[in-house]
């Protein structure tokens, strides 16, 4: 056993058997640079590179991760998003004390040597064999970067990391032809531009620009002579060098760049005097990352973009490449949301409904006309806390929602839609009991309909009969049953297809007469985006949430664009204004209406009160806002809400004070123009059409299309929890 020196330092044996071994690894070096693999260097050199022919000469280079950020309608940024925090910046968006600082301190011989210093590599040999270890480095900043190319491509595997940063011969061999060939075909300037921008600076910044803000809220064009020398002595270890937990050893680290930066004469002696004598001044701004961070809660609104992203293969073939372009392609994400809108939203929601209330409330906002979202919100808010979620529950399930909610009585106005296409007149009078056995059979789009379920009113008092103004204002459920028995389901179902209603779990709309009360799950986005319909004379718009989109090189990309239609004519779309403004006005959604602007709209309440809506809008929004249990547990009976106690909870009294105020909020200062509507005289006045008499009977469906047994089409939503029960008022 060889004997340690005094002191505890290796005898001469292991000294020279450490130098023979470094000494190796620089001949290996040098004879895949120049040298056949062969000669004086033996069988050790050999074999490290006698696959060196074999190593591709192309360095692959993966585009850099970079942050994704998502702005609203007027480029403001709602959050972004990244699984590395970089943005690539050129030379000229860096400030030339941090291009001077690297190379001083990483290799200050890197405008005169190739990609591979032999002079430093000697340096080192000599070093380590003094010393007995090989703590001194002799890689080029070209070879540090292609080190670091490895890691970006390695991603957060932390076997290929290991891969990738490995001590092996081999790997470090391969990294200098790299270096090579990238010398050749690069330059200097733009392997220092690569390097400053792939590097990681500690405190999750990677890149210089990143890590200027991260330190110094500034942007790295910014930095001066001590602040660029800091963060060029956190590259080479940014745990112990990081100014934030150990702010001595990074001053002194920084002090040692700036001696270096006098001595290559970057910079006079003084300026780095000057410089050293200066404390450290932080201004450090922590990460902000994904949709948590955004703020006025629109948090499920950036989810929602998100999901956009995720299931539209425009962005990539499948769903891994579609989420590794939103959290590492550095995308420019230009979207439909109003600030003011979204703002207006979240208040009147924490206004009326508290995050710890044992229900939940949520609201969505679209623009007639052009299907931009404006807005959406919850009551609680968006995150993994306690009273906190990450489900959006103002959209579909496949949109990252739940599975939806009963409308209740807000489907009402679809019914009447559908019944106005098929040329029944608002005069049509039913006798509208408080309670009826569902009529039967009654006919689907494949077959008929036909059970034994009873329906009544929500109040004793409310017996017909009633035409369809006075049963719209009051919520009359047995008008309705009889209005779609007469009809028949397919014309409602066709026109809630083309008002591009679907349940919100994607299952088939179940084709029974318990639809006209809204005993189908549906989400807040949904019926918004179907009452906007009825605000532009009848045409639907499909919801969109992404105005443009912008690579990392500033290419725009295609995005999702809204598909406009006729759902209805405009006289069925005026008349269905008509009807739901005397909601607001003399009707059960009193509580909604808005003050100095036309609006029209719809209460909705289920059986059991597991739910209660206000849909509405006026000719530039419409808003759907639902409240109730999102586990379909809780029914609203005896219950507090935003501190005010409610024996029964009413469409009209909670989500309609909620509508109220964030429509009154969101359109202040906006223009306010007149619903266009047609002129319905009182409901039991005239009779049909204005002829006093016995109504005339509906108009039966013509066969054939969608109204032909066993034709038409199905909507995705939630199996009826109701069956054919009584949907609620």
């Amino acid at each position: 056993m060889a004997k340690k020196r005094e002191g505890g330092g290796p005898t001469r044996t292991q000294q020279a058997a450490k130098f023979l071994g470094v000494s190796v690894l620089a001949g290996a070096v040098l004879a895949g640079i120049a040298l056949p693999a062969a000669g004086a260097l033996g069988l050790a050199a050999k074999t490290s590179v006698e696959g060196f022919d074999d190593i591709p000469a192309n360095l692959r280079t993966p585009p850099l991760s970079q942050r994704t950020t998502i702005l609203d309608s007027d480029g403001g940024e709602i959050a972004s998003v990244y699984s590395r925090d970089r943005t690539v910046v050129g030379l000229k968006d860096m400030s030339p004390y941090v291009q001077q600082a690297i190379v001083a301190i990483e290799d200050a011989r890197f405008y005169s040597h190739g990609a591979i210093d032999l002079k430093g590599i000697l340096r080192a040999v000599n070093k380590n064999a003094q010393s007995g270890g090989v703590s001194q480095g002799a890689s080029t900043l070209t070879q540090q970067y292609v080190k670091n190319v490895f890691v970006e491509e390695a991603g957060d595997d932390p076997d290929k990391v290991a891969q990738a940063t490995q001590q092996t011969l081999g790997r470090k061999v391969k990294e200098l032809k790299y270096a090579i060939k990238l010398e050749e075909k690069l330059g200097k300037r733009k392997i220092l531009q690569n390097y400053l921008n792939i590097t990681f600076f500690g405190e999750q910044a990677y890149g210089v620009e990143s890590a200027a803000q991260r330190y110094f809220s500034k942007s790295a064009k910014d930095l001066s002579l001590g602040e660029s020398a800091l963060l060029a002595g956190i590259v080479q270890s940014p745990t112990r060098y990081d100014p934030v937990n150990h702010p001595k050893t990074a001053t002194a680290r920084r002090n040692t760049v700036l001696r270096r930066m006098a001595d290559l004469k970057d910079v006079t002696r003084a300026q780095a005097d000057a410089a050293a004598a200066q404390p450290i001044k932080l201004k450090v701004s922590r990460p902000q990352n994904g949709c948590i961070t955004s703020t006025d809660g629109a948090g499920f609104f950036c989810d929602y973009v998100r999901e956009v992203l995720l299931n539209d293969k425009t962005f990539g073939a499948t769903r891994e490449v579609r989420s590794k372009r939103w959290m590492q392609g550095g995308l420019t994400i230009r979207t439909t949301l109003d600030r003011q809108t979204q703002k207006s939203i979240q208040a009147s929601l924490s206004k009326h409904v508290y995050a710890d209330d044992p229900v939940a409330g949520a609201a969505a906002v679209v623009q007639p006309g052009t299907g931009k979202i404006l807005g959406m919100g919850q009551s609680r808010p968006y995150g993994f806390g306690t009273n906190q979620t990450q489900i959006n529950l103002s959209v579909d399930r496949k949109m990252g929602g739940g599975a939806g909610y009963q409308p209740g009585s807000t489907f009402k106005p679809i019914i009447a839609a559908a019944a106005l296409e098929q040329g029944i007149s608002p005069y049509q009078q039913y006798s509208s009991p408080f309670k009826m056995a569902y009529p039967t059979p009654v006919q689907t789009c494949d077959g008929q309909w036909s059970d034994h379920d009873t329906v009544q009113n929500e109040d004793p008092k409310e017996v017909g009969p009633y035409a369809m103004k006075e049963a719209t204002a009051k919520s009359v459920n047995t008008y309705y049953v009889q209005l779609i028995s007469d009809m028949g389901i397919c014309p409602a179902v066709t026109m809630a297809q083309k008002m591009g209603i679907q349940r919100a779990d994607g299952e088939p709309m179940r084709q029974v007469p318990s639809m006209a009360l809204g005993g189908q799950e549906m989400s807040p986005l949904t019926m918004a985006t179907a009452y906007a319909t009825f605000a532009d004379e009848g045409t639907y718009c499909s919801p969109v949430a992404i105005e443009s989109i912008t690579d990392a090189q500033g290419k725009a990309l295609n995005v999702p664009k809204s598909n406009c239609r006729g759902a209805m004519s405009k006289k069925t779309a005026d008349t269905v204004n008509a009807l739901l403004k005397g909601v607001v006005e003399d009707g059960t959604g009193k509580e909604a209406g808005l003050k100095g602007r036309d609006s029209a709209g719809k209460t909705g309440t289920t059986d059991s009160r597991y739910a209660a809506w206000f849909v509405g809008y006026t000719p530039n929004a419409a808003g759907a806002v639902w409240v109730g249990d999102p586990r379909h547990q809780r029914q609203m009976y005896d219950i507090t809400i935003g501190g005010v106690p409610h024996d029964k909870v009413y469409g009209a009294d909670t989500p309609g004070p909620i509508w109220r105020d964030l429509m009154g909020g969101a359109l202040d200062g906006r223009p306010a123009p007149a619903l266009p509507t047609v002129q319905i005289d009182g409901p039991k006045d005239k009779g049909n059409d204005g002829n006093k008499g016995k109504p005339k009977p509906p108009k039966k469906p013509k066969p054939g299309g969608d109204n032909k047994p066993g034709g038409g089409w199905h909507i995705p939503g939630f199996p009826d929890i109701l069956g054919g029960g009584n949907g609620g008022w």
